[in-house]
């Protein structure tokens, strides 16, 4: 038998990174040690009661108890369509939406779905962990494109034209931004989508952010941005972040019809239908009241400007001020190179281990979405648990 067991694609697939540093915190939590954890990509609010209710209602009815349609129930394609029109400004028709298992199997099946052997995939950096393993297993490219926090980390068009080769098949676009939480702005967004429909390079945006933004910042589609951009363009998003319902695993993917088509035979291999319950919690989440999710906007809000306020006094740290998501990116590079406790530390993955180790407190490095001299920081959970975190990592490095 071999000595590598398994396939040389999946051998090659880096675990998530998030995932591990929450994992590690989880089990140390669990050992009874006092650890804060900034690392979870999800809310901390529980999921809203009406959409609660719709699902027990939607267990006890045996229709839900069956597959159904591949791509989602006809009611739900019909309530992403009409959030679709309302927040992207985008008019499509049910046949171009596909329900899938959590936004990450929407980004998954999107890539797979354009993107073959030896194509390249622009990716901005910082960016969300799992974009090029799936590039890597669609068998493409990642093209990193980089902008720190002296560009509010927003890459620009200049940037994008300079990495483009012939190869170049598409591109990730996302704002609000994970693990940044950038917004582009409507003329930023625009440059960049008059920019790909130019040189005929697709673009994958990622949308589930989108109703994360604060201070009156909009998160501006791309293809509102650029309308004719609508046919080479797919668009990813899900209840998980803005409504929290992780747990639940809706997402979907909104693009040109033979792609649809496409990503449809994929997952009637994978997965076949989404579950049903789950599938009925989401049509109630787009369909009912958002007073609920209007709360969980405000209560990131004041979060935000709390985390911003008490991380811009860890002395290293520089803190540009996010616009969405739920997450502070700071950039450590000042505390790179130095010694601690008789310990060099050169990287931000090293001083994240330094940072759990000393004062139990734990933080993703910036290895995990790019360069390294970052750090990011939730800001979905309590306020007293969010100080309390900081506060110890102002003591260490006091």
């Amino acid at each position: 038998m071999s000595a590598n067991r398994l396939s040389p694609r999946i051998a090659a697939i880096a675990p998530s990174a998030t995932l591990k540093v929450d994992g590690k915190a989880k089990a140390l939590k669990a050992e009874g040690r006092p650890v804060i954890s900034y690392a979870a990509g999800e809310p901390d609010f529980a999921t809203p009661a009406h959409v609660i209710d719709a699902a027990l209602e939607a267990v006890r009815d045996p229709k839900n108890h069956k597959y159904t349609a591949n791509t989602g129930l006809p009611e739900l394609r019909e309530a992403i369509a009409a959030k679709t029109a309302r927040d992207s400004g985008l008019e499509v028709p049910v046949n171009r939406i596909i329900v899938t298992n959590g936004g990450k199997q929407a980004v998954f099946e999107s890539i797979n779905a354009i993107v073959g052997e030896g194509d390249e995939v622009l990716l901005p950096t910082p960016a969300w962990t799992s974009y090029p393993e799936v590039i890597k297993l669609a068998g493409g490219t990642t093209v990193e494109v980089f902008a720190g926090a002296d560009q509010g980390y927003k890459v620009t068009v200049e940037q994008l034209e300079a990495a483009r080769t012939p190869a170049t098949k598409a591109m990730l676009f996302v704002s609000p931004s994970n693990p940044t939480g950038a917004v582009y702005t409507a003329e930023e967004t625009r440059a960049i989508g008059e920019w790909a429909l130019a040189n005929n390079v697709w673009v994958i945006a990622d949308e589930i952010y989108q109703n994360l933004t604060y201070g009156g910042v909009k998160a501006t589609s791309i293809v509102e941005a650029v309308p004719a951009l609508a046919d080479s363009c797919i668009l990813v998003n899900g209840v998980a972040k803005s409504f929290a319902m992780t747990g639940w695993r809706v997402g979907w993917m909104v693009a040109p019809e033979d792609v649809i088509a496409g990503a449809a035979n994929l997952q009637s291999h994978l997965t076949s239908n989404v579950n049903n319950i789950a599938q009925r919690a989401a049509l109630a989440a787009l369909t009912g009241p958002m007073e609920p999710i209007e709360e969980f906007r405000v209560a990131f809000d004041r979060r935000r400007k709390l985390m911003v306020e008490e991380l811009s006094q860890v002395p290293g740290f520089r803190v540009p001020t996010p616009e969405g998501a739920f997450y502070v990116y700071a950039d450590v590079t000042e505390l790179l190179g130095k010694e601690y406790d008789g310990k060099q530390i050169n990287t931000s993955l090293e001083l994240a281990d330094y940072i759990l180790d000393k004062v139990e407190v734990a933080i993703v490095p910036g290895e995990a979405f790019g360069p390294s001299g970052y750090v990011r920081l939730s800001y979905a959970l309590g306020d007293e648990q969010l100080v309390e975190g900081v506060r110890r990592i102002r003591d260490l490095f006091s």
